[in-house]
């Protein structure tokens, strides 16, 4: 899976090169490996200088600016809390697009209307925000690689409209 980490990151970046977009992100399951794959590109210092990873609902109120009452009454694996963290990066890191992903990797944490692998992936701009629900299969780190996988994927889809 790395391979494709690695490619899709490469897209990314040629995309956002080429049209002068500034990208950041707001991380939860994957713990800042979206951010790692994007600043593995030389030269990626171009379109990116920050990431957020807000692993606890603790976090994301404080450094993402997102209502305590709004995580407790959605839950950190929503549609709601992915879209406010990826309108709340892009606006905190002055960038023309965000990634933003929360879920469950597991092995532990999910329940019947959110099992394990559930994911929401949010791609943020200032007059627009593509949110996709996914639910992967695998290990921990095999949901993680997913989760930044389909957030790349997903990005390079919407800078290529841009």
């Amino acid at each position: 899976m790395w391979k494709i980490i690695n490619e899709q990151s490469q897209n990314l970046y040629n995309i956002c090169k080429e049209k002068q977009i500034f990208i950041t992100t707001a991380e939860s399951c994957t713990g800042g490996m979206i951010a790692s794959s994007i600043v593995s590109i030389p030269g990626s210092s171009s379109i990116f200088n920050s990431s957020i990873v807000t692993y606890s609902n603790e976090a994301k109120a404080k450094f993402l600016k997102i209502p305590i009452e709004l995580l407790n009454e959605n839950g950190a694996v929503s549609k709601v809390i992915a879209e406010e963290m990826a309108k709340n990066v892009l606006k905190l890191m002055d960038a023309q697009m965000s990634i933003a992903v929360t879920g469950i990797a597991g092995p532990s944490g999910g329940t019947k209307d959110k099992p394990i692998g559930t994911v929401w992936i949010c791609i943020g701009q200032k007059s627009n925000i593509l949110s996709k629900k996914f639910l992967f299969i695998g290990n921990r780190l095999e949901i993680r690689q997913k989760t930044t996988i389909e957030a790349l994927n997903l990005a390079n889809l919407v800078a290529n409209k841009i």
